[in-house]
């Protein structure tokens, strides 16, 4: 196969975060979504997709055909977030990954022994990778389900590829939230390398070798007041609110700039002032937590859809289906595209033609 001609697919694939960072890079991929709503807002923002169970779909007819494997296999199971119920089926995922690299397909029979079933969807992507040799590999997932990519990184290096696994903040790639999420990435054509950073805590002074890092975006950066102006009280000089005509739009006061957000109902929730970038959003079952408020603790209101999508990297108008519920689980369930872009970038070759 010429794998210049192959296709990139997207495990998992959720609303389109891999997806519009390869868009970035001027390439396009195929998506494997089962959830309805999911696969109406990849299809709205022009990402190819297949609705299907990736734990079911048959590897056969795409051998040959793939040159590229990307994915985020769902995290409720290990997340901080839910109930950790991942943890427990631990073990009989590092099984599944060692029954899959010695031709054992145990998926079924260990399924039926985990704790969440959808613990052993991490597996999937070794199950792909292996059926379909892609040139390159970057999955995505949260912190805890590293050791199951250092282990699936293991086998992966045993079939020919170079690996790198790691943790990565999205906040040092220029997103305005700090988040940190596992990745692996493998190669079987140059050395798997993680991205160079593009920003930094506080920044970093310039040296003989070159310019400095910029700090770290704040959500005053994505969320401030880009020109184009509105008053709700027209040509009215005193009174009203101010806020943009492009690009998410929330009262622009004197106040307004004194919010904290705030994710989480604890007492020690996280906040995070707006001249700090936002700390990891997430929502699930619990978008009425992460809200904004005065610095006194007061509750102002809950984040708007447009604004958890900007503070996650994606366009101002991405067209997000399905309930409002619905919208800030994908914005949650999303690699960061600026992100995405970085990982793809150090790994793909460059202008590789894909075929729809």
């Amino acid at each position: 196969m010429n794998a210049a001609r192959g296709r990139v697919l997207d495990l998992f694939a959720g609303p389109g975060g891999w997806s519009e960072g390869l868009r970035a890079l001027g390439l396009q991929d195929v998506g494997i979504e089962i959830d309805l709503a999911v696969c109406a807002t990849r299809t709205a923002a022009g990402h190819p997709t297949i609705r299907a169970d990736v734990a079911a779909y048959p590897t056969t007819a795409l051998r040959g055909k793939v040159s590229g494997l990307k994915g985020s296999p769902p995290c409720q199971t290990f997340s901080a977030a839910g109930l950790r119920a991942g943890n427990d089926d631990l073990p009989l995922c590092h099984q599944a990954l060692d029954d899959l690299a010695h031709g054992n397909d145990t998926r079924a029979t260990l399924r039926e022994a985990c704790t969440d079933p959808r613990s052993l969807l991490v597996v999937e992507p070794l199950r792909y990778a292996l059926d379909l040799r892609p040139e390159w590999i970057a999955l995505e997932e949260v912190p805890a389900v590293l050791p199951l990519f250092e282990h699936t990184a293991r086998h992966l290096s045993a079939a020919g590829y170079s690996t790198w696994t790691g943790i990565l903040n999205a906040a040092d790639f220029g997103l305005a939230q700090t988040r940190r999420r596992a990745f692996l990435i493998a190669s079987r054509t140059r050395p798997a390398l993680p991205p160079e950073r593009t920003h930094a805590d506080g920044g970093t002074p310039d040296n003989l070798f070159g310019d400095g890092l910029p700090p770290w975006r704040t959500m005053g950066d994505v969320l401030g007041c880009p020109p184009g102006i509105v008053h709700t009280r027209g040509n009215h000089t005193t009174g009203g609110s101010r806020f943009p005509t492009t690009g998410p739009s929330w009262a622009i006061t004197g106040r307004a700039r004194s919010w904290l957000l705030k994710v989480g109902n604890r007492p020690a929730a996280t906040r995070r002032r707006l001249d700090q970038p936002a700390p990891t959003l997430l929502f699930g079952n619990a978008r009425k937590d992460v809200s904004w408020i005065d610095p006194d603790g007061s509750p102002v209101r809950r984040i708007s859809v447009v604004e958890a999508a900007a503070l996650q990297g994606f366009p101002a108008h991405y067209p997000w289906a399905g309930s409002r519920t619905k919208q800030f689980q994908q914005i949650g369930n999303a690699v960061p595209p600026p992100l995405a872009t970085a990982v793809l970038g150090a790994l793909v070759p460059a202008r590789q033609e894909v075929a729809a």
